[in-house]
């Protein structure tokens, strides 16, 4: 770990945007920072100064303005900037540094052709569509859902419900029936905008018959808005009304209805491993400092630049990424499959695009490298100045290879977050060297630490990664959770005040980080977690399996790992390929093809706790070659002796590549 790969210019200071910001602490506050370590000491020390320098320096546009910075630092319940009224939509849409004319969304896909949104053209749509979503009865609070791709609609209707004060939720169109009513039949929204299907590569994917399965599950539905993306020609279904009537021209002006700073601003959710999806709102204030503050001063984002990110609406990156237009950068849309016609297709895009931000995936860079690409070699990528790679950790050969053959002069940023947070806590910063295999920085305002299994802060040692003090971009709440029990349980349970983030951290001497993966049970798949919980639904909704679980086992090299899936059939039954296909087959319908096992096994037992409670972690350690004893409390335990099959199937494992577990 550690060779420097990268050193910032020596006029990083003068060049970059988190250089201005120092200069205006100066100026403004009287402050000044030696280095990246005293700067974001002083913003996990003194929250109240530092989050208010952001409200000012980044010039928030309120309706009115706040009583204070924060009401109390205790988690949960902060309150931030109380009394302040705004628009999420209203910031984004002021687009600083940017003209009418100026390009601002460049949207690319493999199901239609390319498309621009100047800064005017982007305004326009959000107005006439806020005016659509007002005539359909749609006002603040709200729920308007989105099965759509990675297009323009989506996102010119995730900012016309912002702007009315509605709330916003995006399912990507390959989930499937029962990934996208287990996430919205909790929210109940009253419109629904979907399109007709899309193109992966060359391949036609009809959506039509999920769209009417997804109207049925969803009663509170008073409208559908179809979008005829696969079939330009479509005609909406039944009952529905045409993205064109909701965009129909109009002489309603663009307004944008203030509204409190922890107004939820749409619904995000986690992959829980104990029932469903968890809802997690998030609010339009919170939001909007924490991208202007991570976009602007750590991936020195502004009107310059033109900001790419691989990513479905599925995922909290897309909300990342569409937030670009706040600080004036312009956001590059992508809507297909990555590797077609080969694995260039992004690169080729980046250099077509003229993109100086370059954001993906740390496994998409690793299949970059095994397939033996220079990326340099077939894509001008000489606007290039970042890169971003989240999702699962970047091993240092990652970074090597990013800088033998993209380019040695850009900044690679390794970062990590959530989409509890919304945000990347760890990341990177101009002002700093990038080391192989290390996130260079924790981000100003994120008090992130290693704790060891005593609750100790430690330093160059693997300890659970914690946040201490509150941020902003925490959920204002989950849906439908009124007594905020399942929120403090998501988080708070296990260090009360603290929130627990779920992942294994190393924080070294300099303030770099290593983390290494999951310290629960949610899966960790090509950068996409997966819950255990949706997943089993579907496997055991077979007649033929009685129980199941499903492991994860990381790869060391950053890979995608290996999905386990152990079945317990019903009596008689023994697992045959035919039943494995089904199997797989049923996953990639209900849920995605990220959801497909690897390997599926039969054993007699699932280990369950005496409440019932599956017990994935302790069968991943025992597959990683933990002993039993060390594994699982066997007295917490109904069925102690299920453990020996998966003891005996890792020994046995060790000795080939496949086994069976007896």
């Amino acid at each position: 770990m550690g060779d420097v790969l990268w050193t910032p210019p020596a006029d990083v200071r003068e060049r970059s945007r988190v250089g201005d910001y120092l200069r205006w602490l100066a100026e403004h506050r009287g402050l000044e920072f030696a280095d990246y370590d005293a700067l974001w000491q002083w913003s996990v020390t003194d929250l109240d100064a530092f989050w208010r320098s952001i409200w000012d320096y980044f010039e928030v546009v309120a309706h009115t303005p706040p009583t204070a910075t924060l009401t109390d630092r205790t988690m949960p319940g902060t309150r931030w900037f109380p009394g302040a009224t705004l628009n999420y939509a209203e910031n984004v849409l002021r687009m600083p540094g940017r003209g009418d004319d100026d390009p601002v969304v460049i949207a690319h896909g493999q199901t239609r052709a390319p498309e621009t949104l100047t800064a005017a053209q982007l305004r326009e749509q959000v107005r006439r569509v806020a005016a659509g979503l007002r005539r359909l009865g749609v006002g603040e609070g709200d729920r308007v859902a989105a099965y759509a791709p990675n297009i323009p609609e989506t996102y010119v209707l995730l900012l016309a419900t912002a702007s009315l004060g509605a709330i916003f939720s995006s399912c990507a169109p390959e989930f499937g029936t029962r990934s996208v009513t287990d996430r919205w039949q909790q929210i109940e929204p009253t419109v629904l905008v979907a399109v007709d299907g899309y193109r992966y590569g060359d391949k036609p994917v009809d959506r039509r018959a999920e769209v009417a399965a997804i109207r049925a599950a969803l009663p509170s539905l008073r409208h559908t808005v179809a979008v005829p993306y696969l079939d330009a020609a479509g005609t909406p279904p039944e009952g529905a009304l045409a993205w064109s009537e909701l965009a129909a021209e109009t002489d309603e002006p663009l307004a944008f209805t203030p509204v409190p700073v922890d107004h939820p601003l749409y619904v995000l959710y986690s992959s829980g491993t104990t029932g469903l999806p968890k809802p997690i709102v998030h609010g339009h204030g919170g939001i909007l400092l924490e991208h202007l503050k991570m976009l602007a001063l750590h991936h020195d984002l502004g009107p310059a630049d033109r900001f790419f990110w691989f990513t479905t609406t599925g995922w909290m990156m897309w909300n990342f990424l569409v937030s670009g237009p706040a600080v004036g950068a312009t956001i590059v849309l992508f809507d297909g499959n990555p590797g077609h016609p080969d694995l260039g297709a992004l690169w080729r895009l980046a250099a077509e695009t003229g993109t100086t931000y370059f954001g993906t995936s740390a496994p998409f860079l690793l299949a970059c490298r095994k397939a033996g690409l220079v990326p340099k070699e077939i894509a001008d990528l000489s606007a290039l100045r970042g890169i971003g790679s989240t999702g699962a950790p970047l091993p240092a050969e990652g970074f090597t290879w990013v800088y033998e053959t993209v380019g040695d002069r850009l900044q690679l940023q390794s970062l990590s977050g959530g989409t509890d947070v919304c945000t990347g806590f760890v990341g990177g910063v101009p002002l700093l060297p990038v080391h192989a295999g290390e996130i260079t920085c924790r981000a100003l305002g994120a008090k992130v630490e290693a704790r060891s299994a005593d609750g100790t802060p430690v330093i160059g040692q693997l300890g659970e990664l914690v946040i201490t003090e509150p941020m902003p971009s925490m959920p204002v709440g989950f849906w439908n959770d009124t007594d905020g029990s399942r929120y403090r349980e998501a988080y708070f349970e296990v260090y009360p005040g603290v929130w627990r983030h779920g992942d294994w951290i190393t924080v070294n001497e300099r303030g770099g980080c290593v983390i290494t993966g999951r310290s629960d049970a949610t899966l960790n798949r090509g950068g996409v977690r997966l819950g255990t919980a949706e997943f089993y639904s579907v496997v055991e909704g077979l007649d033929e399996v009685v129980d199941s679980v499903v492991v994860h086992l990381e790869d060391d090299e950053g890979g995608a790992g290996e999905l386990l899936l152990f079945v317990v059939l019903a009596e008689g039954l023994e697992l045959d390929d035919a039943l494995r296909k089904k199997v797989c087959r049923e996953l990639r319908t209900a849920l995605s093809p990220r959801h497909v096992p690897d390997e599926i096994h039969q054993v007699r037992a699932v280990p369950r706790t005496l409440s019932a409670k599956k017990l994935e972690v302790p069968v991943k350690k025992i597959l990683t070659g933990t002993p039993v004893d060390h594994a699982a409390a066997k007295g917490a335990l109904a069925n102690p002796e299920s453990l020996t099959a998966f003891a005996a199937f890792a020994q046995r494992r060790a000795g080939s590549d496949h086994a069976t577990p007896a």
